[in-house]
Parts: structure tokens; sequence; C-alpha cells
């Protein structure tokens, strides 16, 4: 059954993506912004959403929230529509970039962070197209025929690719060492990780880039792609995170990954209808 449903959703998401392909870049991202609004309320992961919301935003009223609801899926439908332009110019086009200076000289290795907002996706485009040589840290798609396609749209723009989890750690390690930066999506839940402020509740946070930049000593840099209006973007990319190790490791990971959630926290309450609010976030209550 799980085979034949996989088959199922490929087919759906390949027929959308030739569909946005062959659309003007601001039709296609109109498109899919009005497709997910209308389909995304009635699908179970909104339930999700509605109560991160509600976690994140006690006082936010139910007209407020069910509106910032409405515009995050229309905010995702788009991101969904333009990946089909991923790889032209006609989408980076719409870029403006700043903060440019704290990208990383040549020769020079940084970890780069962001999170599910805005348009993740021209984080790649950014970096690979000011030639820095740049691992991308993702996390699998459950659907394998689905994550085989989002990884052959996402190599266009990507120096190199890896999985998160077991699979990819051992060839992360030697990217690094090969002298290549790293970039990741640090704000989903991890089971394994440790614990970490996150508006007002712990989660779980994943510390590797923490242990990495401490171990190999190299510097964090936040950047984010935010959307100004319709197929429009701003990238900030920011000075590299100021912290001075204290020797004590647990400690330290701990204080960077704090800094980080502040950041991403930030980010969030600046602009809430441009989050991922759909993946489980917070811990289930008891």
């Amino acid at each position: 059954m799980k085979y034949i449903k996989d088959r199922i959703e490929y087919a759906l998401l390949c027929l959308l993506l030739i569909a946005f392909r062959s659309l003007p870049l601001d039709i296609a991202s109109f498109m899919g912004g009005f497709m997910a609004r209308a389909v995304g309320p009635l699908l179970p992961a909104h339930r999700i959403a509605t109560r991160n919301i509600s976690l994140a935003f006690p006082d936010m009223d139910v007209p407020t929230r069910r509106r910032t609801l409405a515009r995050m899926w229309d905010n995702l439908g788009r991101v969904i529509a333009e990946e089909a332009h991923l790889a032209t110019d006609r989408l980076y086009s719409r870029l403006k970039l700043v903060g440019g200076q704290n990208l990383p000289q040549p020769g020079k290795q940084v970890l780069f962070f962001s999170g599910h907002i805005g348009n993740w996706e021209l984080l790649s485009p950014i970096v690979y197209r000011n030639h820095i040589p740049t691992t991308l840290i993702y996390r699998k798609v459950n659907n394998p025929l689905i994550d085989a396609l989002v990884l052959r749209l996402r190599e266009t723009q990507a120096h190199g690719l890896l999985p998160k989890g077991p699979a990819g750690a051992v060839k992360l390690v030697r990217s690094i060492k090969a002298g290549d930066s790293i970039a990741m999506l640090i704000d989903q839940k991890m089971n394994e990780g440790i614990s970490i402020p996150f508006f007002g509740h712990e989660v779980m946070t994943a510390p590797a880039i923490a242990e990495f930049s401490l171990r190999y000593h190299i510097p964090i840099i936040p950047a984010r792609v935010i959307r100004t209006h319709g197929c429009h973007f701003t990238a900030t990319i920011y000075p590299a995170l100021d912290y001075t190790p204290t020797g004590d490791t647990p400690k330290d990971v701990k204080a960077i990954m704090t800094q980080i959630n502040t950041m991403l926290e930030s980010w969030v309450r600046e602009h809430p209808d441009q989050w991922f609010w759909v993946h489980r976030r917070w811990q289930k209550p008891a």
C-alpha cells in the first residue's frame, strides 16, 4: 500500500512542478500559494500548526492566528512552486542580498545555519553562486521517490549534499576536514538532541553545529531569506556568532545552541506567517 501511495504522491508532485515550471515565475508562485491556502487548512498538519502557534503565542487571538496560518500555507505553497524555478536566474534575480560582506573569503571555512522561514531553499543558490564550497545537510523526505526528486533539484545549486543522521555523519566529517563550509537548517526537533529553550518551552535541539564549531574552531554564521512581497526576497547574512569557549564542552555547546535558538525565535516573532509551523517542534503534552 505504501508503494502505491508513494507513487501517486510522486506523480502528483511531478505534474505540479512541470506545470509551475511552464508558468511565468510570478504566476507560478501565486498559484502555489493559492492552492496551499485552499488545501492546507484541511490537512491533519494544520492541527499541528494550530497547536504549535498557540504554544508559541498564547496571547494571540483566534482571528490573528487563523490569518497567520493562512499566510503560512500561502508561503509554503509559494516555496514549492518556486522550487521548480530554483536553478534559473529568474528566481535568483528577485533576491536582495544584505550582509554580503559576512560571507567567508576564499579559503575560509564557516558553518551556516538557518531555519524553515521565508524561502529557505534560496540559501543554497547564494553560497553556490558566490563560489563558496558548501556541503548542505538535508532531512530526507519519507517518500523515497519525492526525496530523490527534491535532491535532483537541489543538486543544481549545491557543491555537496548529505542526509541528516548516521548515513551522512562520516561523510560530513570528511567534508569538514576537506575544508568545505557546512550549511544546515536547525529548527526541527531531534529526539537525541539536547534540551534548549524556544518560545519559553524546552525543545530537543540538534547540537551538531555547536560541537563542530568547538571541535574544529569554525565560526558559525546565521543566514535567512525572508519574503518581502510576492516573489521577492531579502537574504541576510549575519556576522558570525560571538562566543568565547570556556573549555567546558557541554556547557559551551548549550550556550551556543541557546544563542542560536534565541535568534531563530526572534526571526519567527518578526515573521510568524513565514515559519514552518507544521513540524512537531514541541513535545506533546503528557
